[in-house]
């Protein structure tokens, strides 16, 4: 996990930065996870949490080239990997209402929320948005 979620983001961002031009926007994927304290997840929140000072860190040192570094911090988001944990569909179906309940806006996500965010920090409309981790959980890491 460390090499995959902290070490990843970290040297794609070193190989890439050659190519990255001012007014460029780096966006990392951080998780819930790193502000929860979620019990048996210790590795990958710690992962996560690193990211997250990744992106604060490289957002100051990258700040005189003009480049700007985000996260974004998913929650609970419905994606393909509900189906292949081995479940049946009934399995999954509980596991996801259950995940949901613990959701103060009582669903699951969506990636297209999760990528309507980062269409936004891609975009000159958060020109003035810079270190920061933008939380897509339903309230999940902050109620």
């Amino acid at each position: 996990m460390v090499n995959i979620n902290f070490k990843g983001a970290f040297f794609t961002v070193q190989k890439a930065l050659p190519l990255l031009k001012k007014g460029a926007s780096v966006i990392f994927t951080t998780s819930a996870a790193n502000e929860i304290g979620m019990a048996n997840s210790s590795i990958y929140a710690g992962t996560k949490a690193a990211v997250r000072s990744l992106a604060r860190t490289l957002s100051g040192e990258l700040l005189a080239k003009g480049i700007r570094v985000n996260a974004i911090s998913p929650g609970p988001i419905q994606t393909p990997i509900f189906g292949r944990m081995g479940m049946s569909m009934e399995q999954a179906g509980e596991m996801t209402k259950n995940i949901a309940a613990m959701v103060p806006l009582g669903r699951i996500g969506t990636s297209e929320e999760v990528a309507r965010v980062a269409v936004f920090l891609a975009s000159s409309d958060s020109s003035f948005i810079l270190g920061t981790e933008i939380p897509v959980d339903g309230g999940v890491s902050q109620l």
